[in-house]
């Protein structure tokens, strides 16, 4: 499988294989998540807390912001509550992380002009299909997640608790739906992923080469984090509907048939959010998620470009 390399100094084969590009990956991703997790936890709360398809089974709505949802958390669950499900993070992080940069880097060497340049709307595409990819491989560990992060909310209302761990969460979920219940949720979950990935990898990659090919800017950390703050954003605002949705499908409950309760599928969850809360209510947790995927993506790049450079192999 071709990698599109940047840097012009020769790499070892063992430093700069598909393998070690992968794990080199998936250590830059878990370094950012561990880092920004309570953003993703915060924003998983905002966006299930005013759900009216909830609050027709008696919860009280809420319409709290991220930083009180924060405070909250931590003063009555604990602030290691702020954590709660990292564990399938990282396990997620160790396929998707991975496969996702080495799926975009063989579409992006296909789609290279002559010159090696590659346009906006080919990385995009690129970047649409590495995320599509990696996320609908990976798309149970985030079910897991989900399930995890709500589970505190769910004890907060007074309702027995349903695991204690990762490995219950995944039993739990397979005595509901099987195999094919892990992938609940799976459709808006690619669709988010695929978004997210364009303003990412697409976003990162264009802005970086874009930086050092138009104004000669070398392949340094200052580069990297402008090009990482320019990905974050974008992937922010193209993602966050697609997240909400995902969020909502996977927190809801199953019913004896291994189906949803609340909502028939994606189409439907999207009517009643927008019918019942408005079109704003597909933004809710956008800053808590913006504030996760600019550091996030901050630290992801430069932990991956630094690792490479450390060990002779091609930046990205």
């Amino acid at each position: 499988m071709p990698v599109l390399r940047n840097a012009d100094h020769p790499a070892s084969k063992a430093t700069d294989s598909i393998a070690a590009r992968y794990f080199v990956a998936v250590l830059g991703a878990w370094a950012a998540e561990a880092a920004t997790y309570p953003f993703d936890l915060t924003k998983t709360r905002l966006q299930i807390q005013s759900e009216v398809a909830a609050a027709k089974h008696g919860y009280k709505l809420e319409n709290h912001g991220m930083i009180k949802t924060a405070v909250g958390i931590a003063k009555q669950e604990g602030v290691l509550k702020l954590w709660t499900g990292l564990m399938p993070m990282f396990q997620r992080h160790a396929i998707y992380s991975g496969s996702r940069l080495i799926f975009y880097e063989y579409f992006r060497s296909y789609f290279k002009d002559e010159k090696g340049k590659v346009s906006l709307g080919a990385a995009s595409v690129g970047g649409l299909a590495a995320g599509s990819l990696a996320q609908l491989i990976a798309s149970p560990t985030d079910l897991v997640k989900v399930q995890m992060q709500a589970e505190g909310r769910r004890l907060l209302q007074g309702k027995p608790p349903r695991f204690s761990n990762c490995r219950q969460v995944y039993l739990m979920l397979y005595t509901e739906g099987g195999i094919r219940g892990f992938w609940r949720g799976a459709v808006p979950n690619v669709q988010r992923a695929a978004l997210v990935n364009m303003g990412d990898l697409a976003a990162y990659d264009f802005t970086k080469q874009y930086l050092i090919r138009e104004f000669g800017f070398a392949d340094t950390a200052l580069v990297h984090g402008a090009a990482a703050f320019s990905a974050g954003f974008v992937a922010a605002v193209m993602g966050t509907p697609a997240d909400v949705l995902k969020t909502r499908l996977m927190n809801q409950p199953v019913g004896p048939d291994g189906r949803g309760t609340l909502y028939r599928g994606m189409i439907d969850c999207l009517q009643q959010s927008v019918r019942n809360e408005g079109i704003l209510s597909l933004y809710k947790g956008f800053l808590p998620l913006w504030m996760r995927l600019g550091p996030w993506a901050l630290i992801n790049w430069i932990a991956f470009e630094n690792i490479m450079l450390a060990i002779g192999g091609h930046t990205f």
